[in-house]
């Protein structure tokens, strides 16, 4: 479903990602993992067009999406959900919601928006009994729970996640990973970049392992978790880096 092919990306003269391919198949979960500053969300931002790449490609469904804009990517089937939430404070639940689908309004499908804010409130009872309530005002887990809704009212082929465990309480971070579970069997697509990385591969199909803009190691999720250069690195050991630098499963 989505490729990313030998993809560069640049901040500046600064290389932050080099050569970095992976793909998500359709009703995958897969976790992309590392240490701070290794580019996990500049390979996000690079996928939703937001720091386009300098090589390589983005391809959806064997659409390429490489240059195309942020807001033609989100209408191609691409939603990110960003870092530390980044809700709309000011603005209630509801409304955070129906900004989600902004796209789909210009398009004239205001019944099929109010349909899918009721799905969302569905998937997330808390929210529906504070819909009316400021996005600002919520808990840290109830925003988190919001950005993940206000991301699906796109109605992604694929969904971007950054960081949703980051700032949360062990409880949350559990409830926020089952959410996610659920939603791969209702169908959905997932990217997951996720520092907490046990967390992360539990769920997922198959995971990729990034180091300084390198894809090092790619496979089965399970086989990551079994791995004991990514126990070292990655599980609570070690300093964060693979000692045998650029092996692959």
């Amino acid at each position: 479903m989505l490729e990313i092919k030998n993809v560069s990306t640049y901040y500046g003269h600064i290389k932050a990602l080099e050569n970095v391919s992976l793909q998500v198949n359709e009703g995958e979960i897969i976790s992309l993992v590392g240490a701070n500053g290794a580019g996990k969300t500049t390979l996000l931002n690079t996928i939703s067009g937001i720091v386009p790449p300098r090589q390589g490609q983005v391809i959806l469904n064997g659409r390429e999406l490489t240059r195309l804009s942020a807001e033609k990517i989100v209408g191609e089937g691409v939603s990110q959900v960003p870092e530390r939430r980044q809700v709309f404070a000011e603005l209630s639940v509801r409304d955070n919601l129906v900004l989600g689908a902004y796209l789909r309004l210009r398009k004239g499908e205001k019944t099929a928006v109010a349909r899918d804010t009721e799905r969302i409130f569905n998937l997330f009872p808390i929210l529906e009994e504070r819909q009316t309530q400021l996005a600002g005002t919520l808990s840290g887990g109830e925003q988190q729970m919001l950005a993940i809704g206000r991301g699906l009212m796109a109605q992604p082929k694929v969904l971007l996640l950054d960081e949703p465990s980051l700032g949360l309480a062990p409880l949350l971070v559990r409830e926020i990973l089952d959410v996610l579970c659920n939603l791969r069997d209702m169908g959905a697509t997932i990217l997951l970049v996720e520092q907490n990385a046990r967390a992360a591969l539990k769920i997922s199909d198959r995971g990729y392992v990034l180091e300084t803009g390198n894809i090092v190691l790619s496979g089965d999720a399970q086989d990551l978790i079994a791995n004991e250069e990514v126990q070292k690195a990655y599980l609570g050991q070690s300093n964060g880096k693979l000692t045998n630098e650029k092996s692959k499963t």
